[in-house]
């Protein structure tokens, strides 16, 4: 993988946040920040570059993951992989109007997000 990566979990359950990162781990990732609410990670994406947000959809705050998506989308070109529980088709078009790398559906695996990622930068095994 490209442990170079700067990536923007945005996820408010502690222990799928805890299991993303594990898997970036996994991957060889090293660069990675985490956040809890939708504002929190428009914030962040403001402060920093990012090469990736893992974007969960209903979050903590008042606006959800495809609107915190959408504001970070104005101003910087960010690919998101959405990881959701909310598998429902409304959320999938409003998602699909902004533009997104993946949609999946929870519970993730492993293999679902590398492949994911690797599709993305277009990475090979090596």
């Amino acid at each position: 993988m490209k442990p170079d990566l700067n990536i923007l979990i945005v996820e408010d359950e502690l222990v799928l946040q805890l299991m993303l990162e594990h898997m970036l781990k996994k991957m060889g990732f090293s660069r990675y920040e985490k956040v809890t609410k939708g504002q929190s990670a428009v914030l962040k994406c403001n402060e920093a570059d990012f090469d990736l947000i893992l974007m969960d959809i209903m979050l903590q705050d008042d606006i959800d993951g495809i609107e915190a998506y959408r504001r970070i989308n104005e101003v910087k070109d960010i690919p998101v992989i959405y990881i959701t529980g909310n598998t429902d088709p409304k959320n999938k078009e409003r998602a699909a109007e902004i533009g997104y790398h993946d949609y999946i559906g929870k519970p993730i695996t492993y293999s679902q997000l590398k492949r994911s990622i690797q599709r993305l930068f277009e990475i090979q095994e090596g």
